[in-house]
């Protein structure tokens, strides 16, 4: 019987391809990777050298139609990643300004943070907090992840 075994990638359509790319390699610290010579502009982007994991395209809600791309996520509510250093990135997001909520699963040793791309794609990182090192996630009001909290600031298109 067919199988699936993995998730392959995430495609996103963007407005904001240059904001995005930054937003992923300088926040999240992926990679961007070789990408074959599609007609339409975009980006292939790897995390820990592995295969890209996210596939970028400037495009309406069809490739290539020239239309704007919508923005949030649309039926997807979130794209989840298995990461490490949650202080470093908690560091990382005020240095950057970019605007993030922290979650402690409740009964597993699970951290989360949680952002949002320039696309209003939300994104989670998981930690597995037994690996982590330094305090754990702020719990308080206003920095603690709520379901359905939507604090997404979108991007001004020129």
């Amino acid at each position: 019987m067919p199988a699936i075994s993995h998730l392959l990638h995430v495609a996103i359509k963007t407005n904001h391809l240059d904001e995005t790319i930054r937003f992923y390699c300088d926040v999240l610290g992926f990679e961007q990777v070789e990408r074959p010579k599609f007609k339409h502009e975009g980006a292939w982007l790897a995390c820990g050298g592995r295969e890209p994991s996210i596939h970028l395209y400037k495009a309406g809600p069809h490739v290539g139609d020239g239309g704007p791309a919508p923005e949030g996520s649309s039926a997807i509510d979130h794209v989840s990643f298995q990461a490490a250093g949650f202080q470093d990135y908690v560091a990382r997001f005020k240095k950057l300004s970019v605007e993030w909520r922290e979650f402690d699963v409740p009964g597993f040793p699970l951290w989360q943070l949680f952002v949002f791309d320039p696309n209003g794609v939300q994104v989670e990182l998981t930690f597995n907090a037994e690996a982590e090192a330094g305090p754990g996630p702020d719990m308080s009001e206003g920095r603690r992840y709520q379901a359905g909290e939507y604090f997404f600031k979108p991007l001004t298109t020129a």
